[in-house]
């Protein structure tokens, strides 16, 4: 009760990161780290490694409930890290076109091979403790946060091409528009340019979609096009340079070395989404494994997950669209259904751009795309010969009441694989349990880690999460109200002694 009480003083969630690096200077990390493990991280932690999380996992079993691990390491580039990039990311120099010096911090490079081998410890640990299992993993920790941010900018300007190219706005481009495009941006002669339409077709007539077009023009690729460019635009100026190819390079290989034991284990992998501008690069590289390793050839299920944020105005474009996308390249598709955990930074960042908030106007825009994109994931379950799967990450009762609705509407059985139920460890438990008891596929999300690695992820949790305080202030009066209710029957049984 103690941890949800302190949840409930917004002076104190609102400057918790101040106060506990306050704290730890004036008591340092030995006492601190004892308080926390009593309240906070004791409450929504189920330990420090795999190794002590044991119990919690066992206790969650007993009860019908699957455990989904988090090694809670997340990066979002925040204050040491832009002291970092002050001192080490030079002034761009372009020569032909291209962006030649950006010089990172290879510490961040060492710390991310690290966390690979305690995401395939995790992910390891799934496997031993339950059959179909799952693990989640931040790319913010496979990658240097400035590399993504870097990344997602590219992947846009080759989003903002495509848009130039299709003239007539009907999300095609034709051979005619391709041409155009071509002439007018880069400097190409006839017999290169039809090389490169043959290559991208995606029809006898020689048009190209998005889908297609974003399949082939990754942000690896941009160095090599933009070296026609005529002009040095924002392509250009995005393009990578051939140290960031090499850093790309690098953490897609740290995606695939983490997908390859999760295939080989048979523990699906969850990729968890983080900010907005680092969402590009994330989806770039998930969409890439997907294509790997849950592809119909070699898999029966989805073994990596994307996960997408309702609360953002473009889901309800991009999920249909990276679901046409596994249809098309024949994979399995799984997803993870979340409303969203950085509300308050997005809104901000936006502001002081001066852009409009990539964030829901109100609340129900966002209970509405989350249960849309529940019902629309179960109805393409059953008329898809893939194997889809989604997630139901969610402490909203009512989203949870409309998803079972929509499995009965569309045939799919509590125990399918095509959907489970999940709630962060040491919350919502009358939804988990309640599920588990019932028979539904339930997972609690169990984050461990050391204190000092996990508080940042907490913290982020308790000010960026709303439906924290909510949530909090429900489960509060329940958690009192069961306590009132044993202590009377004790009394009861006293009295009749």
């Amino acid at each position: 009760m103690l941890s949800f009480g302190l949840c409930q003083v917004p002076i104190l969630v609102r400057h918790s990161e101040f106060l506990l690096k306050l704290s730890r200077k004036i008591l340092g990390d030995t006492i601190i780290d004892v308080g926390l493990k009593q309240t906070l991280f004791g409450h929504f932690c189920a330990g420090e490694d795999a190794e002590r999380i044991q119990p919690a996992i066992r206790s969650l079993q007993v009860s019908g409930i699957g455990s989904i691990l988090d090694f809670a390491a997340e990066d979002d580039g925040g204050d040491e890290d832009k002291a970092v990039q002050a001192t080490t990311v030079a002034d761009v120099i372009v020569e032909d076109n291209l962006p030649k010096v950006r010089v990172y911090d290879y510490e961040s490079e060492c710390k991310c091979d690290r966390h690979v081998a305690t995401f395939k410890q995790c992910i390891k640990a799934v496997s031993d403790l339950q059959p179909d299992g799952y693990a989640a993993i931040k790319v913010t920790a496979l990658g240097n946060p400035i590399l993504l941010e870097r990344m997602s900018r590219a992947i846009i300007e080759a989003q903002n091409l495509f848009a130039k190219f299709d003239v007539n706005g009907d999300g095609t481009i034709g051979r005619e528009e391709f041409e155009h495009g071509f002439e007018l941006f880069f400097r190409v002669d006839d017999d290169k340019l039809k090389r490169m339409l043959a290559q991208i077709s995606s029809d006898a007539d020689g048009n190209v979609d998005y889908i297609t077009w974003s399949m082939m023009l990754t942000p690896r690729d941009l160095p090599r096009i933009t070296r026609g460019c005529k002009d040095v635009g924002p392509l250009a100026l995005a393009a990578p340079t051939d140290e960031e190819v090499d850093l790309i390079e690098k953490m897609y290989a740290r995606g695939h070395a983490l997908a390859k034991e999760a295939a080989a284990c048979g523990t699906r992998l969850l990729i968890d989404a983080e900010q907005a501008r680092f969402q590009p690069a994330i989806d770039n590289l998930v969409l890439e494994l997907q294509r790997t390793y849950n592809a119909k050839s070699v898999s029966d299920k989805p073994i990596i997950y994307n996960t997408y944020q309702c609360y953002l105005k473009d889901v309800a474009d991009r999920l249909p669209t990276d679901v046409e996308r596994s249809e098309r390249f024949c994979y399995h598709f799984g997803a993870k259904l979340v409303r969203g955990a950085y509300m308050e930074s997005e809104r901000a960042l936006a502001e002081s751009l001066g852009v409009p908030s990539p964030i829901h106007d109100t609340l129900q825009d966002t209970h509405d795309c989350y249960n849309d994109s529940v019902d629309f994931l179960l109805a393409h379950s059953v008329q898809s010969d893939k194997n889809v799967e989604v997630m139901v990450a969610s402490h909203n009762q009512e989203s949870i009441e409309k998803a079972i609705a929509s499995m009965n509407k569309h045939g799919v059985d509590r125990k399918d694989a095509v959907i489970c139920f999940a709630q962060l460890y040491g919350m919502a438990d009358n939804l988990s349990y309640n599920m588990g008891k019932h028979g539904y596929r339930a997972y609690k999300y169990v984050p461990y880690g050391e204190v000092k690695m996990v508080m940042p992820y907490l913290i982020r949790r308790a000010n960026e999460n709303s439906s924290l305080a909510g949530g909090a202030v429900k489960e509060l009066y329940m958690i009192r109200d069961e306590v009132t209710r044993r202590m009377r029957r004790k009394l009861r049984l006293t009295e009749s002694v």
